[in-house]
């Protein structure tokens, strides 16, 4: 307990600014690459027959660097949508999660992201996202 009386005393006006800030930029970031990445997706990508290809005609080191930077960038979300699920922190959790492992190439993530994304919620957000941009809703066979 004088952990957090010591903790509590020691916050200034500059530190308590600072974690705004740093959590406003985290959720606008995270906002707009749910956007990006939602709107992006083909309607068929939870279709088991759906496979995603790298493409040919670009060095093999431009691909692999992009596989990679995905690959890390994944990571990052998933940890910061763990951060937003906490409770008493606000934010869009479970899709920011949801667009980490859609950049993760990791095998038998299919399943996984159909399962949150078949929760009705979650459909009818990315649903109606997609609406807002003139794409089709996403087709869950």
């Amino acid at each position: 307990m004088d952990f957090l009386f010591d903790f509590w005393n020691s916050l200034s006006w500059g530190s308590i600014l600072l974690g705004v800030g740093v959590f406003l930029l985290s959720v606008a970031v995270s906002y707009v690459a749910i956007v990006v990445v939602v709107v992006k997706l083909p309607e068929h990508y939870f279709s088991p027959h759906y496979k995603e290809e790298l493409d040919p005609s670009k060095p093999w080191l431009m691909r692999w660097g992009a596989v990679i930077l995905k690959n890390l960038l994944g990571v990052f979300l998933i940890l910061l949508g763990l951060a937003l699920s906490l409770p008493g922190i606000p934010g869009q959790g479970i899709l920011t999660i949801l667009l980490g492992l859609i950049m993760l190439d990791i095998p038998g993530k299919r399943p996984f992201e159909a399962r949150i994304v078949r929760r009705p919620r979650v459909l009818s957000a990315i649903n109606r996202l997609r609406a807002r941009h003139n794409k089709p809703p996403l087709v869950m066979d």
